[in-house]
């Protein structure tokens, strides 16, 4: 599968975003999907994952209640809605495909290239 994300940008504190990953290929279902980010100078964390059939959600704690992770199989999409962005915020967001669960940075088996969220003050 691959992976191409979009939809980042620059917003306001208290704002929102919705990111999308688009995959091409019939196996996106047979994937569990995350989103991670890396701020500028920083490792690489995890934010949220989704497993394969939809039913099973994890966040960060720095994000729980804020943002929340979906995914339409039918259309090979996943999501990431973020509401109340904060400047710690500002990352570039990844999107990235495995089989393990729960999902770590070590499960990842594909990367999408990274979008960039940018949330001003």
């Amino acid at each position: 599968v691959q992976l191409q994300a979009s939809g980042g940008g620059l917003v306001q504190a208290g704002g929102s975003l919705r990111l999308s990953c688009a995959a091409s290929g019939r196996t996106f279902s047979l994937y569990n999907m995350a989103w991670f980010r890396q701020a500028p100078g920083k490792e690489r964390t995890f934010v949220a994952s989704i497993k394969r059939s939809g039913d099973y959600t994890k966040y960060a704690d720095s994000v729980k209640g804020r943002f929340t992770t979906s995914r339409d199989n039918a259309k090979n999409t996943l999501y990431l809605q973020m509401n109340n962005l904060r400047p710690e915020d500002t990352a570039v967001y990844y999107c990235a495909a495995g089989n393990s669960w729960p999902f770590s940075l070590r499960n990842v088996e594909r990367w999408g290239q990274g979008t960039q969220v940018t949330v001003s003050s």
